[in-house]
């Protein structure tokens, strides 16, 4: 071969493998790494709040801190109240059996529930490993308490029996880790603890169990700098065995979140009210009051289905993904509650998700006449030109004033999940009144939120006014308001 042919196949190589497109350990070459089309198309997130907390199933996962740090009042009467007096937080590990924890079920609950990916909590903020970490010792889930691989067991059966992304969050600093508190007594300006916990325990999570999601919190006491977390996510990008489909968060450092990332969290309970130029995600726990599993939580402190279905409706429609949360119990259950409310979005979903999965934003977001309507579109050149009006409340009348579509002589309005068209006349001032038939409540598609289909609309095409977006940045909540 001569040299101006191994040149050649030198360059072609390199684009082979990608070799001229290297991440940089900055922001601005890891965040021009493109979002991987699952994440924006799926939508619809579990998360699994499941840890040593799960034992005492008091008040919040942040139950050790609460106890120990904050000394709150309730938490220290709780544990004089049930428990012995040298009873330590550690004497919980041995109590947590998990005897009943199935990951083939939950992978069906999760199925079921029209789930397109799962973050599981592998370390929350007590340092517990749910897997069998060597950085670990014996406060880890191999050692101590169900004396197996919580993580690896769970992502074994949502592989093997549905196509649902497995991802792991994790994290990244410990309440009373002596490492940590060294480091943070030093301004930070050591960094014991991430070489030795945080950035081994993210490398061997990844390589061991190769997640989709890499969902990254406990980060905001200290900088990106601190936590390295740049050269960590430049090897994910670039080296890791996930390089070319997994996504990051936006936890990485205390001037991180709403900046960097793949996808934006912000903070708990994101919902921004407006359009936001990145993507983003709103998660939530079907808990009002806590992440982890309560004991003691009353009904009215959880998300009715109508609330639940309409965060995920609003979510979407302002172009954010749905990460709903629940807690299992200590002994490896999802309560029936829980599992009822999964099973209630799963089967919304199995009617309307036409208008959940792989849409994007519309023009408009909420209706300007009937304000309990939001809407979300497909319009690529492989599908009817659709807008999906999601009516959260049942039109009175059987009539229903849509004020943001153009119907043109191709437009049919439908409702998914029943046969036929219905009726419609473009209104004087503006947008389309729609003629609802009665429908007998046998025939009704679903039980809450109904789906209006609207083909051929004159403005079907995705017009965003830059006015719509907000670049508001929700406050980082603090240590001892973890349920924000």
């Amino acid at each position: 071969m001569g040299t101006a042919g191994a040149v050649l196949f030198l360059v072609l190589s390199c684009l082979t493998v990608q070799c001229f497109s290297k991440y940089e350990p900055n922001w601005k070459s890891l965040d021009s790494r493109p979002l991987p089309a699952w994440y924006d198309e799926g939508k619809v997130g579990i998360f699994i709040h499941w840890g040593v907390f799960s034992v005492p199933g008091f008040g919040t996962e942040w139950f050790w801190y609460y106890w120990k740090g904050y000394k709150d009042p309730a938490f220290v009467k709780f544990m004089k109240d049930n428990y012995k007096p040298d009873f330590t937080y550690a004497d919980f590990a041995p109590m947590f059996h998990a005897e009943f924890y199935s990951p083939g079920q939950w992978a069906d609950i999760f199925k079921a529930a029209g789930a397109s990916y799962v973050v599981l909590v592998t370390k929350h903020h007590e340092g517990f490993t749910s897997w069998p970490s060597k950085y670990s010792f014996n406060w880890n889930a191999q050692d101590v308490g169900p004396n197996r691989d919580l993580v690896g067991d769970l992502a074994n059966a949502i592989r093997s029996k549905t196509d649902i992304k497995f991802g792991v969050y994790h994290s990244m600093f410990e309440w009373f880790n002596p490492l940590f508190m060294r480091d943070q007594a030093n301004g930070f300006r050591t960094q014991d603890f991430v070489k030795a916990k945080t950035i081994p325990e993210l490398h061997e999570l990844v390589n061991k169990y190769k997640p989709d999601i890499v969902w990254s919190d406990g980060e905001w006491m200290a900088s990106d700098d601190y936590w390295t977390s740049k050269e960590f996510i430049a090897w994910l990008y670039n080296d890791s065995p996930v390089k070319d489909t997994v996504i990051v968060n936006d936890r990485w450092g205390n001037n991180t979140r709403c900046k960097h990332g793949g996808f934006w969290d912000c903070s708990d309970h994101y919902t921004p009210g407006k359009l936001v130029p990145h993507k983003w995600e709103n998660c939530m726990s079907v808990d009002k009051n806590s992440w982890g599993y309560r004991r003691n939580a009353q009904l009215s402190e959880l998300h009715t289905i109508e609330e639940l279905i309409e965060q995920l409706v609003t979510t979407v429609s302002l172009g954010g993904n749905f990460l709903i949360n629940v807690g299992p119990t200590a002994y490896g259950e999802i309560a029936p509650l829980y599992e009822e409310r999964l099973r209630q979005m799963g089967s919304w979903l199995g009617v309307n998700g036409e208008a959940i999965y792989k849409t994007h934003v519309w023009t408009h977001q909420n209706d300007s006449i009937a304000h309990n309507v939001w809407y979300t579109s497909k319009s690529n050149s492989s599908q009817v030109p659709t807008v999906y009006a999601i009516l959260l409340s049942w039109p009175q009348n059987n009539t229903i004033h849509l004020g943001d579509p153009i119907a043109s002589d191709e437009t049919k309005v439908s409702l998914v999940g029943y046969p036929g068209y219905f009726d419609f006349e473009c209104s004087p001032s503006s947008g389309m009144v729609i003629k609802v038939p009665a429908i007998p409540v046998s025939r009704m598609p679903c039980d809450w939120a109904w789906v209006l289909r609207l083909t051929y609309l004159q403005n079907y095409k995705t017009k965003i006014n830059p006015d719509a977006y907000s670049d508001h940045v929700e406050p980082i909540p603090m240590m001892k308001e973890p349920f924000v």
